[in-house]
């Protein structure tokens, strides 16, 4: 199966999946800034890894995770009923950390760079 196809319907599946945990999930363990940063779906389209991130705090995010896995099947159900597909993917949830690392990462930097400052107003007077 070509690539340009995956990704074409990687992204049919993020959108679906987003709609889903934005409007029909209740469950009060989702917190209510969830978003799905990516979807993987596999070449034979048996298993859609999701990617998804939740702003907040460590507790809510393992609070949302399980209650994504509990949700399972409803949201497998939602996507084959809006995806007309031989296979409809097992949902695979996965907390997408890279945003916070990213935050991380600019801090350093910037405080990296703060230092370096300081040391060559330093080193000029």
């Amino acid at each position: 199966m070509s690539s340009k196809r995956i990704g074409r319907i990687s992204e049919e599946v993020k959108k679906i999946v987003s709609s889903i945990i934005r409007n029909d999930l209740k469950d009060p363990r989702i917190a209510t800034m969830t978003s799905v940063t990516r979807v993987e779906v596999t070449r034979d389209l048996r298993y859609a890894n999701i990617y998804f991130t939740v702003l907040g705090k460590d507790s809510e995010k393992h609070k949302t995770l399980k209650a994504l896995e509990k949700a399972k099947g409803f949201v497998r159900r939602g996507i084959g009923e809006k995806l007309n597909l031989r296979y409809t993917p097992e949902p695979i949830f996965h907390l997408d950390e890279s945003i916070e690392h990213g935050i991380y990462i600019s801090k350093l930097i910037d405080k990296v760079s703060k230092e370096r400052k300081d040391e060559s107003d330093e080193d000029e007077e």
